[in-house]
């Protein structure tokens, strides 16, 4: 915002997207900084949007980690979250893709893709394999159920002082998505 005011003040051209963490399993994008990008008409261009490949289709409740994946490095680095919240989530990902056909990859860039503010995302695929699969994203759309079940399994109480602002001020200050409390 200081970036967007200064910009403003000095008559510079202002930025129009922003980079930055958003998926499935970590969506506190959506606490401050989706509701600035709407009001301010700011894009953003995600990165991770697997969840440090979390959502890729090859971590399953009760299996170990895949030989090869790169999480056996980098699980650590990325935000941490239960792996039961994990499981929880990916559950409701592979009967959506029951439903449509689609890999959990593809679900998963789908809702993101149908987010608000969202203009694109950076993908990290490894492989033509995997680069076809997350381009499958594309040219469908989840159902507003599906969105909603995929909202509700993934959504996380969010830490103070969004919690306040969501019980307290919604009416004054709306989030550009449904945010429930846990």
């Amino acid at each position: 915002m200081k970036s967007l005011s200064v910009s403003e003040k000095y008559g510079l051209e202002r930025f129009v997207a922003y980079q930055g963490y958003y998926s499935l399993i970590g969506r506190e994008y959506e606490w401050e900084l989706m509701p600035l990008a709407v009001d301010q008409k700011v894009g953003l261009l995600v990165w991770s949007p697997l969840g440090w490949g979390r959502l890729t289709g090859k971590i399953r409740r009760g299996q170990p980690l895949p030989e090869v994946s790169r999480l056996h490095k980098t699980g650590k680095q990325g935000p941490q979250i239960s792996d039961e919240y994990l499981f929880n989530v990916i559950d409701v990902i592979d009967e959506i893709a029951k439903e449509t056909g689609k890999t959990v990859p593809q679900i998963a860039l789908n809702w993101l893709l149908q987010r608000p503010t969202v203009a694109n995302i950076i993908i990290g695929a490894r492989n033509e394999q995997q680069l076809r699969d997350n381009l499958g994203a594309v040219g469908w759309s989840l159902t507003p159920e599906q969105v909603a079940r995929l909202d509700a399994v993934s959504n996380q109480t969010p830490t103070y002082p969004y919690w306040h602002q969501l019980s307290t001020f919604q009416e004054r200050n709306p989030f550009p998505v449904k945010l429930q409390q846990n």
